[in-house]
């Protein structure tokens, strides 16, 4: 009977063993969930330049926000195929004297992802530029000055979206009086204008 009672307790030992082992082999099989996904925040970053050195009192110039993506992962364009799907946004807040004249967006490129098999997607991947096009009036404070930019995005990789994401950005520049000598920076970003981009 002893014997028995060990027999039947070995068996279900093993069987139990068993259970825990399928369990972790089909954990391991899931796809990628959110406690290995990276902080949202982690995923782009964003360097600014401004297109004039310094930026004289009745002047227009441009501000560039180049966003890099982390590889392996994309974000919705400014005009995503889909209504569901969070755009791409930058929000700005000039300060006193300083007028925005338009914020333009880059045109994405269609792929597509596991979770939308049938549909491409607009989105952006790797490096883009997002530009706005700014004023200095006759009475903008002389100095250095900030533009203040909100840009909200969602990244997704081929099978999971992190949350929306609203990255606190600042445009610092250096305002001088009207006629100032000034020179044309960073041409490397403001010499060339996409095609593609959008309002």
């Amino acid at each position: 009977m002893k014997s028995q009672s060990v027999s039947i307790l070995s068996t279900l030992l093993l069987i139990m063993l068993g259970l825990v082992t399928l369990a972790d082999s089909k954990a391991n099989a899931l796809p990628q969930n959110a406690s290995t996904l990276p902080a949202a925040a982690a995923v782009v970053k964003a360097r600014t330049y401004v297109s004039l050195d310094p930026v004289p009192r009745g002047s227009e110039f441009q501000a560039a926000i180049v966003v890099d993506i982390a590889r392996g992962f994309h974000m919705n364009s400014h005009k995503p195929t889909e209504a569901y799907l969070i755009p791409t946004t930058l929000t700005v807040q000039p300060p006193a004297g300083i007028q925005l004249r338009d914020a333009i967006y880059p045109g994405g490129k269609l792929e597509k992802f596991s979770f939308s098999p049938d549909a491409a997607l607009d989105v952006y991947t790797g490096s883009v530029t997002l530009r706005l096009r700014l004023a200095a009036g006759g009475g903008a404070p002389l100095g250095a000055t900030t533009v203040p930019a909100t840009l909200r995005y969602q990244a997704c990789n081929q099978t999971a979206c992190l949350p929306p994401v609203k990255l606190l950005i600042h445009i610092p520049f250096y305002v001088a009086r009207a006629g100032s000598t000034t020179r044309a920076a960073h041409p490397e970003i403001f010499a060339t204008s996409g095609s593609s981009e959008q309002k």
